[in-house]
């Protein structure tokens, strides 16, 4: 079996490390391996070959993978997604924090040096859900930040001039993540100028409650509003059921971390992968999920490049992404 510290382990191949979660999980995750047997799947397949669980599942099950000689206790960390009173929610209940812990600090290492931001974070819609994977990682970036001005931004108020100047004066730059339509809303309250050599991180969700913008609209008003370039406006691609993250810095295009990766997938055949440019569900194959399911069919639409970086472009109707509720009400 893989151990967590060899998820990352980058002298070990991307699929070899897969190839033994998949194992690890056929074995271990009654849901899962309900779902292979259905398909037929051999024991030992190719990366290709491994399948993909519909998304579905973490809102009609729970998607746990239990070893037998676990040297951890399971710990009662559970995220859910956000949502509205009576909608169904997914449930992702993470059996080892420290692997997630992990995946953040060296997923965004891969692509920052983080020791030289303060991490801002302002996330309304989030802060009320206590459940929330985004507010435990926004989390664990602030408190890993030791210069004391890393924080959560009040809800409803821009950041203060005074405040942007500590950051000047520390040397560090500034790192705001931001939920897209809050972003929006400091803006309509007021013209913003960060520091020059900011970075804004939006993490998705441009719904306002007046209309949806596109990525391309958002990210040039994000950039005038807080007198940026729009090179440093990036997006994160995060979901509750994945404990890793991609990135977009500066365009549409999204990067995995090296032990995530991502396929564009033929809708109705969802064992086969789409020609690269055309559209299609997103795959994802997301190794730090190695106490839950590693192997998801997301809801979203997509279109990926040769060298692998992704655009999301929006929901696949959800009526085409159904099929493992009866095995998953087997016992």
């Amino acid at each position: 079996m893989i151990s967590p510290a060899e998820v990352f382990d980058a002298s070990i191949s991307f699929e070899e490390k897969a190839v033994q979660v998949f194992e690890f999980q056929k074995k271990n995750n009654p849901v899962y391996h309900r779902f292979c047997e259905a398909l037929g799947v051999r024991k030992h397949p190719s990366l290709s070959e491994i399948p993909l669980l519909p998304i579905q599942a973490f809102k009609d099950t729970e998607v746990l993978t239990a070893a037998e000689n676990s040297k951890f206790k399971i710990q009662n960390l559970e995220f859910r997604s956000s949502g509205t009173s009576g909608m169904q929610r997914s449930r992702h209940i993470v059996a080892n924090p420290e692997l997630y812990r992990q995946s953040i600090i060296k997923g965004m290492q891969h692509f920052y040096d983080l020791d030289k931001y303060v991490i801002w974070a302002y996330t309304p819609g989030y802060n009320s859900n206590p459940e929330s994977s985004l507010i435990w990682m926004l989390n664990t970036l602030i408190e890993r930040e030791e210069s004391g001005l890393s924080k959560f931004l009040e809800l409803g108020r821009p950041p203060d001039e005074s405040e942007l100047n500590e950051i000047r004066k520390s040397g560090k730059k500034l790192m705001l993540f931001g939920a897209a339509f809050g972003l929006m809303d400091i803006l309509e309250q007021q013209s913003v100028r960060l520091p020059e050599d900011s970075i804004i991180l939006e993490t998705g969700g441009m719904k306002t409650h007046r209309r949806e913008v596109t990525k391309t609209e958002l990210h040039h008003r994000l950039a005038e509003g807080f007198g940026l370039a729009k090179s440093q406006i990036h997006s994160e691609y995060g979901m509750t059921e994945l404990l890793s993250q991609a990135y977009s810095l500066g365009d549409e295009w999204f990067a995995c971390v090296p032990w995530m990766e991502v396929s564009i997938r033929n809708p109705k055949a969802p064992m086969e992968e789409m020609p690269k440019g055309e559209e299609g569900v997103i795959g994802v194959m997301d190794l730090a999920n190695l106490y839950s399911c590693s192997f998801i069919l997301t809801g979203d639409k997509g279109i990926q490049r040769e060298d692998g970086k992704f655009q999301v472009l929006g929901r696949w109707n959800p009526q085409n992404l159904r099929g493992c509720n009866f095995l998953i009400d087997q016992d």
